[in-house]
Formats: C-alpha cells, structure tokens, sequence
C-alpha cells in the first residue's frame, strides 16, 4: 500500500466516524454514491484520489466528493496507565 492509499484509507475511517456521530450528514449522500475523498491544502493527494475515482466511476452512478477542510491530529485514547519494572 502506498502513501496515497493510505492516506485514503484513514480519510475514510475519519469519514465513517464523522457520519456515524452526524447521521444526518449522509442524507446529502445519494444511494450508491463513489465517494472521492479530498483534502484541503493537499492538491497531490487530491489530484491523485479523483484519477482513482475517475478509474472506478461508472456511467450513471453519481460522484460525491468530501472535501475536509480541517482534520485534528490522532492522539492516544488512553485514559489510565501503568508502568511496572
């Protein structure tokens, strides 16, 4: 898997995540939608998901693309700790 992959893979979980706390959200979403994830100041990345969307699109289906304007950095979920030597 390469960077771009990657990167696509984790804009989505974030994705997933967002619509599973705003459901209403993917109301905007049509039924068998491809959906291109893009992601603001990352021309590269975005340039790079639309030729993979333009590759996967068939005639017909519609084409949503997310575009996230601001993604917060990953931090741990740890709540407690403990270190034993």
């Amino acid at each position: 898997m390469n960077i771009m992959e990657r990167k696509n893979t984790e804009l989505i979980k974030e994705f997933n995540r967002y619509v599973r706390e705003y459901p209403q959200f993917s109301e905007n979403i049509p039924d068998n939608a491809l959906v291109v994830m893009q992601l603001e100041g990352d021309e590269e990345f975005n340039e790079w998901s639309c030729e993979m969307a333009q590759k996967q699109a068939e005639e017909g289906k519609p084409v949503v693309h997310i575009r996230i304007k601001k993604i917060r950095p990953i931090c741990s979920r740890i709540d407690e700790l403990e270190v034993a030597i």
